[in-house]
Order: structure tokens, then sequence, then C-alpha cells
């Protein structure tokens, strides 16, 4: 008796004919309203019957929303891997994370030498899918930096250039009977995928034998490798045979091949309609419902808790890995797991947590704290994970990734309302926005996540015009602490929904939020982006002009300032070293590009001017889409100040910090104008007076801290928490002045008084009320 305990995916194996190039789109389509997970097609390039899968695969990906899609299997031997990697990648990209990998070795070899393809004898195309392996693996590893080397006899890459990483952990499934691929499946693969038809008897236990073997000696749970299985078979009134029978025949014989042969996945070979339909809406629930019966008696513990070796010695304390809900475990990562290195960091922060949780649902969000709750480690919330004070990972805990919770859609054209989901990033948004001339003022990088921007702040390349991103949300969806899924608007929840705007990762897991765009006038959705560099061997100077210029400028246009304090000594050749440079990126809301000249040609004055481009462009060309997958990168110290004014004293002492060699990086943003239209008490956020936001980074805590404290503190009102690595105590009424900390800390209170989420410069709730 073998059971891996996999939770069952049942899907089709259909025949991609061109005779009719719809019907396979439409059999596609069908598996899915029938609640069945997966469709297959066959994939032989040399048929001129056959649609080609891979455009196949494709166009059904578009025309579908759940299922996943694979080849059964793709002909290596006429797609090369490199090609192939790229390709996967970017239709699980496209499709939301639903591509799978189905691969064969090749076997009808005189039409895939008459297609170009090369012949090989059948031990060399096995060694031939292993190289394939690494290659396909390793570009899709772009934790690495370096190019990627295979040096193969069959298969050879040479610094090849790493991406895009797929959006989920792609499964590699192979197609295999003989002894060395089965070998090669339990080294590297995910799963197993013969056809019965070619099985003889015992052939899948001698398989499993083989397979475990294999992945035992490579430090694999036999688990890790799902078990997948082709079948063929006829729905009729009476028992004819295996799989040709009535349904509860049907239900009985899979459910023996999961429960005592391993199947994990089984793929119904048929271009039937109404097989496809029973199948999906009858057999499988049936077959789920009885193995899920027999499992609970018997014990099985599911494939999710059983990670190999290596997994399991990497595991952190304080985490009950067999207890994670079923929900999540299926999509957890660990330590160990080959996903792990793509969500264990942030943007500039390095991570290393037990467990990454990644809920597709809120839920399964709500499901996900409920759990964290009972376990004894942090719990850290990620949305986008570029936030510099790099909350969302933590060492040893949990992490909720809210990456799968990234849909848009405009819920009201004439209010210009969207729904935006916590996991989306900024640059998509903006993408998403601009056919119709809307945007929303989002920071200054597209791979921003939208949760964690909107609960604190938003500081834009809009903002003189529109404001902080917060002042336009008009409702959120909120897991709450207690495992609750709420919504929070003025006119709901209004204390929560004011703490959010401001304070919201004290407060609870926002899910999605409601934004009202902004119109940009005109109907590509344009402005003008300039970036300038000026020499800043005056530091002072060039900081107190350019802000005067800002505060003096219309609305429409919002700057921010990259101060480079260059370095000390002299060049190999004798001449100086560069000097200070400050670089200027600014953005003029709208396309009025003789107001914007006339706005830039006045700033160019703050200095001696280096170089400048000016470009008209959608906004989305400004926050381009960017990449999720961090590394971390320094784990750097961050300090931040907002300052009303860039007078003499404070330019001064900004220029003394850049000038001390304690700060590698500065930074200062304009915020204010209408940001500044808000009442300070509106939200938790209750900065409303400044006019510009400073910070500095640096390799230690400790001299930023001194260095910042001596010559900044003096001048500056208040922080911005997401730009701050200083979580001092002290500090908490710089970030929330009173009386809004008061507020906060009864908000707090109400909605979690046993501070479960005290990742996000910590709120202490207020005593119990009377």
């Amino acid at each position: 008796m073998t059971d891996y305990g996999h939770d069952l995916v049942f899907g089709t194996f259909h025949t991609p004919t061109n005779r009719d190039p719809q019907a396979p789109v439409r059999l596609a389509r069908l598996a899915e309203s029938a609640g069945l997970d997966l469709v297959t097609f066959q994939d032989h390039p040399y048929q001129p019957a056959f649609l080609d899968t891979w455009t196949l695969l494709s166009w059904v990906a578009a025309q579908t929303e759940r299922v996943t899609v694979a080849g059964n299997v793709l002909n290596l031997p006429l797609r090369p891997p490199s090609v192939l990697a790229r390709a996967v990648a970017s239709l699980d990209l496209l499709s939301g994370g639903r591509a799978a990998l189905g691969l064969g070795a090749g076997g009808f070899w005189d039409p895939i030498v008459g297609m170009g393809g090369t012949r090989l004898t059948p031990g060399e195309s096995v060694d031939a899918l292993d190289e394939a392996l690494d290659v396909i693996r390793g570009l899709w590893d772009t934790s690495e930096r370096r190019g990627l080397r295979v040096d193969g006899k069959h298969h050879r890459v040479e610094g090849a250039k790493r991406g895009p990483a797929p959006a989920h952990d792609v499964p590699i499934w192979l197609g295999a009977l003989k002894p060395r691929m089965l070998r090669l499946i339990g080294r590297k693969a995910d799963g197993w995928l013969p056809s019965l038809a070619y099985l003889k008897d015992g052939d899948l236990q001698r398989g499993h034998a083989i397979i475990d073997e294999a992945a035992a000696a490579a430090g694999r749970h036999p688990a890790e490798v799902r078990r997948l299985l082709n079948v063929q078979g006829a729905l009729a009134p009476s028992r004819q045979g295996f799989l040709q029978g009535p349904v509860e025949q049907w239900v009985e014989e899979l459910s023996t091949l999961a429960l005592a042969d391993g199947i994990g996945t089984f793929v119904l070979a048929t271009d039937d309609p109404d097989t496809v339909q029973v199948f999906g809406q009858e057999i499988a629930p049936a077959v789920r419902e009885a193995v899920a019966r027999e499992r609970a008696t018997t014990g099985t513990a599911p494939a999710a808790t059983r990670r190999g070796e290596r997994a399991i010695t990497l595991r952190r304390p304080g985490i009950d890995y067999a207890a994670v809900p079923a929900a999540l475990a299926t999509t957890a990562v660990e330590p160990g797991d080959r996903a792990y290195d793509t969500v264990r960091h942030n943007y500039l922060r390095s991570g290393a947590p037990g467990l990454v949780l990644r809920p597709g649902s809120a839920a399964e969000v709500a499901e996900a704290v409920t759990w964290a709750r009972s376990q004894d480690v942090p719990l850290g919330v990620r949305s986008g994970g570029h936030g510099i004070s790099g909350r969302s990972t933590n060492d040893g805990g949990i992490v909720v990734d809210l990456g799968r919770l990234d849909g848009i859609d405009v819920v009201d054209e004439a209010a210009r309302r969207v729904r935006i989901g916590a996991g989306a990033t900024w640059g998509r948004v903006a993408e998403t926005l601009a056919p119709r001339g809307w945007a929303i003022s989002s920071g200054d990088y597209g791979g921003v996540g939208v949760g964690g921007l909107t609960t604190a702040g938003g500081v834009g390349f809009l903002g003189r015009t529109y404001g902080l991103t917060i002042d336009h949300v008009v409702a959120a969806e909120v897991v709450t602490a207690d495992g609750r899924v709420v919504r929070a608007a003025a006119d709901e929840n209004p204390d929560l929904f004011w703490g959010l705007r401001g304070a919201g990762g004290n407060l609870g897991v926002v899910t999605w939020v409601e934004i009202e765009a902004m119109e940009l006038g005109n109907e590509q959705g344009s402005v003008v982006f300039s970036q300038m560099t000026l020499d800043a061997t005056d530091v002072a100077g060039v900081l107190e002009r350019w802000g005067g210029v800002v505060e003096s400028a219309p609305r429409e246009l919002t700057s921010f300032l990259i101060l480079s304090p260059g370095r000390r000594g002299r060049l190999a050749d004798g001449s100086d070293d560069q000097g200070p440079v400050a670089q200027l990126m600014t953005v003029w809301a709208g396309d009025d590009t003789d107001a914007a000249v006339e706005q830039l040609e006045r700033l160019a004055t703050a200095g001696p001017l280096l170089g400048h481009q000016a470009y008209l462009l959608p906004y989305s060309g400004v926050v381009q889409a960017g990449d999720k997958h961090h590394a971390g990168g320094g784990d750097p110290a961050v300090r931040s100040g907002l300052v009303e004014h860039l007078d003499a004293a404070t330019a001064q002492a900004f220029a003394k910090l850049a000038l001390s060699g304690e700060a590698y990086f500065l930074q200062v943003r304009a915020t204010g104008g209408a940001g500044n239209d808000v009442e300070a008490g509106a939200t938790a956020y209750a900065h409303r007076h400044q006019n510009f936001l400073l910070s500095a980074m640096s390799s230690s805590q400790e001299r930023l801290d001194a260095a910042w404290d001596s010559v900044m503190e003096p001048h500056v009102d208040g922080l911005y928490l997401s730009f701050d690595t200083d979580t001092r105590p002290e500090r908490l009424t710089d970030a929330f002045p009173e009386p809004t900390l008061a507020r906060l800390r009864e908000v707090k209170r109400d909605w979690d008084p046993d501070n479960v989420f005290r990742a996000n410069f910590p709120v202490p709730p207020a005593g119990p009320q009377g």
C-alpha cells in the first residue's frame, strides 16, 4: 500500500487537433467550468494535423481563469531548454501562476530528425534531459546574480542572463518508464507522469520504489515527488473493464489508485465533452471525499508536512509545521524549499523567516493570522517586500505574504474608484490606469507593494498635486487580530479606518483598498518627467535654492533630490575625485510642456547644471513595473525627518550630515501641497504642515543615530515611519505626535489589544476603559 498524502488533483488530456482549432479550447474551458484543476495537451511538433502545443497552451491560459495548463509532455528535442525556460516563466507570469511543465526526453526519433532534431540513443536522451533541468531551473533562479553556465554535452549555456522568475514555483513533471529516467525524477523532478495504458502489472509500485530510493539518496522525502497518471476510460451503465463503467466504479477504482498506488493527480485522456463534465462534477468530488474519509481513519499525514531531510533540519523552533492549516500548507514555503530564496528577503533587508504563508483570499489571510498567533515566533506581513524599514521579513518567524492578492479592478468609473489588492505593485496599477488617463500618486518605484504604502502614507511623484496616497483611500478590507474580516470606511468602523491611514501595520492586515484615482487631464495619462544633475559642491546652497523653487512652484510640480556626497582623496591619475552631486527627479502632473519647462528652468538655477533630460510619457513609464523578487541589499540603517522649509540652517545641517561620511545615500522628497490641505487629525498620519521629507542611509545604526541626533534632530519635526529603522520608544511621538498617539493607542486597544501586530513601529495599546 502506498499513499503519499498528496491533495488530489484532477485534470484532462486533450488532442490538439487543428481540424477545428477552437475545439480543444472549448474542451479546456469546459474542464474549468466543470471544476477540474488541470488541462493538458499532447505535444507532437512534427504532426501537421495538430496545433502547436505551446501556442495552444498560451491561448488556453488567456481564455481561462483558474486551471493550470501544461504540455503532456513537451518534446525536449525540438524545444531548446533555455528558450523553454523563458517561455514557461512568461506564461506563468501572464497567467498568474497557472503554468506547469510536463517534459519528455523524446521517443519518435524519425519525425524528430525530420523536423531538424538530433537523433539520440536512449541513454543520451536521459543525459540531455538531465542537463535541460539544470538549464531551466538555473534560468528561473534569479536569486543568483551571476550569469548561468551549464557545461553539458547536449545543452550548454555560457553566462546566460537569468530570468524571468516564474510567478510561482513551477513544477516539472517527467514522462518516464525506464529505471534511469525514474532515478532522474527522484533526484531532480517534481512529478512522475506516466500513462496507465503503457504500464504493466506492478509497474507503478516498481516505479515508486526506484523514485523513492533516488529521492532519499538526494536528501529528498519521497512525497516531494507528485505521482500523476494519465488514464483512459468510458462511462457505461455496467462494469465492462477497468474505468469502463458507471460513476460508482470510477470512484472506487480511482480511490484505490490514490490510496494503494500513490497517485495524487489523475489526468483523463478524452475529447468527449460529456465525459469531461461528469469527471469534473461527479467523479472528482466523490473520489476526494472517499480518499479524505479513508485518510482520516488511517491518520495519513498530508504530503505538505513531509519535506526532505535538509528542509526538516532547517526548520526553526517555535513553529508547529505539522499543524499548518491545509488551505495554506500547499503554498507555504519554509527553509530548504526551492522557492525559499525568492520569498525570504525584502528589497533592502535580508530575512530568514521560519515559514512564509502565501494566502490567496481574505479568508485564508484570516486563517493565517489566527494560526500564526498560536505560534511562539514573530509575525511579519508583506505586500510587495520593498519597504526600506525591512519590517516585512524577520528571523525565525512567520511571514504572511500577500503577493497573490494582486487584483486591480475599477469599481466606479464615474468616481474613478479602483479596488486594488494589497499584493499588487504600483507599476501594475499605473499600467492598468494609464489607458483611462488616471493615476494614483505612489512613491517613486513600481515594485512597491500597494498594502504597505497605502497604510503608511505615500509620498509620491504626484504628491503636491494629489496629496498622500492615503488621502484618497475610501475603503479597505481588513483582517483583524482576532481573525475577523471587516470593512473599514468613513461610515463603517470609522475609528479603524482613521488608524489604517498612517498606522495600518499596527492594526490589522489590509487585503484590499479602494482608492480614488486622479485624472491627469489627457487621454494618455501623460506627465513630464525630468532627470537633472547638478554640481552640489555648495551642498547647503543647492538644497536651499532647490527647496525654495519647489515650495513656490505650482502644485503640478513634485521633485525629489538624491544627494551623492562624493568621495574624498584623489583618483589613480592624480585628479580630484568627484565631488557632491545632486540628482533631481521631477514630475509635472500633466502634458503642458511649456509650463513644465518654465519650472524646470527655475530648478536648474539651484546649482551648476551637469546634465538634463526630460520626457513626455505616461505616468506608467515613470513608475515602471518592478520585480517582486528581492535578494536583500546590505541591511542598511535609515533615519528620516520632516521639515517645514529647507531654510539656511536646515540645509546646512543636512549638508553637514552628507559630508560627515556617516551616510552613503541621502534623499529629500517634496511633500506638502495638496497633502497639507488635509487636517492633521483626519488620519493617523498627522504631519500636515511640513513640505519636505529628509532621509539618510548608513551601514551602521549606531553611528547614524549619533550623527542624526546631533546634527539633524534640532531641525526636524516628525518622521516618516517607512523610512526609519530607529524604533526606540522615544521615537514614537516623532511618528505619531499628540493627540494622534493617544487616539491611536485607543484604536489599538479596541482592535489589537494583545499587540499581535507589533513589527511595524510598535504602538502600545491603551489601558482598559473605565
